[in-house]
């Protein structure tokens, strides 16, 4: 019940990187113009770390069918998105930007402001879980009027609304199949129950003979937490059942030893590392990065 197939750790970084491809379309319009943002590196970037993941998954054994399937329909989609937004910005988009000259309008701002938000919001819940409607509504009541203001309130607010449309569809979807587990159960030592009870976020199940069993949340802030209890000592023996599992890092340098993919972030000067290890190994790892030049970003859980 609580086991997850280890071949799906590698095989959720090509969804997260859907994530970080919103993360980073937020820091390059926070100063340019969405034009400025490379969307054919984006989705290539998505199917490039999809061929890797896929083939660094053969030595954890089997993908799952359901695995595989999602990856490649959330590609398809994505691939879809972003073809329709570069389309449009690349030439619409350009032309109102530069016909609106080098001072932002409003809505610049208030679009950026809003793709920072959404692209926190998808570290810990759904897409389909953003209100798009409020977004679009929020474009209406901030547009100056302006030439620029107005082609971004109604380009914006129509991606928005298809979006929204879209988004129920999705909802509907996935609440008749069932939306996938918000907790995961793992196995610690090192530490007393107790303290790991004073944790934000950890049910303690029992002791086993391997350790302490517990009940934690899960994506990112199962990553807080478990660097948390790496900091005070705490050392894991087993997650969701499995003996590896992966976390990426960032640095200034291109490539790190111990990676097994790579890749530039657009909008910063930085580069994302993916790093499998055993799960024995992880607290000691994460504890190392402390004083090294890489920081973590991120701890797949599968």
């Amino acid at each position: 019940m609580h086991h997850r197939a280890e071949s799906r750790t590698l095989l959720t970084y090509p969804e997260w990187h859907i994530v970080h491809a919103y993360e980073d379309y937020a820091r390059v319009i926070e100063t340019g113009d969405p034009h400025d943002y490379q969307f054919l590196k984006g989705i290539s970037g998505f199917w490039r770390s999809v061929c890797t993941m896929s083939q660094a998954s053969g030595t954890l054994g089997p993908i799952e069918g359901a695995t595989k399937q999602m990856v490649y329909v959330i590609g398809v989609s994505f691939t879809a998105e972003l073809l329709a937004k570069a389309a449009y910005e690349e030439t619409f988009g350009r032309l109102f930007s530069a016909l609106r000259g080098p001072s932002r309008a409003i809505l610049d701002d208030v679009s950026a402001q809003q793709a920072k938000e959404y692209a926190s919001f998808l570290q810990q819940v759904p897409w389909y879980k953003w209100d798009f409607l409020a977004d679009a509504q929020a474009l209406a009541e901030e547009d100056a009027k302006e030439l620029r203001d107005r082609e971004r309130r109604i380009a914006l607010g129509l991606e928005y609304r298809t979006k929204a449309a879209y988004a129920k569809v999705i909802d509907a979807a996935v609440a008749g199949v069932g939306a996938d587990a918000l907790t995961l159960r793992m196995i610690v030592d090192g530490v007393s129950p107790e303290t790991l009870e004073r944790f934000n976020g950890v049910t303690v199940v029992g002791k086993t003979r391997f350790g302490i069993e517990i009940e934690t949340i899960r994506y990112r802030e199962l990553t807080h937490l478990i660097l948390e209890m790496a900091s005070i000592g705490v050392e894991f023996v087993e997650i969701a059942g499995n003996d590896d599992i992966m976390f990426t890092t960032i640095s200034e340098s291109d490539t790190q030893p111990n990676a097994i993919y790579s890749d530039a972030r657009q909008g910063f000067e930085s580069h994302r590392h993916i790093i499998l290890t055993k799960v024995a190994n992880l607290a000691s790892d994460l504890r190392a990065l402390q004083d090294g030049t890489q920081r973590l970003e991120h701890i797949h859980d599968y």
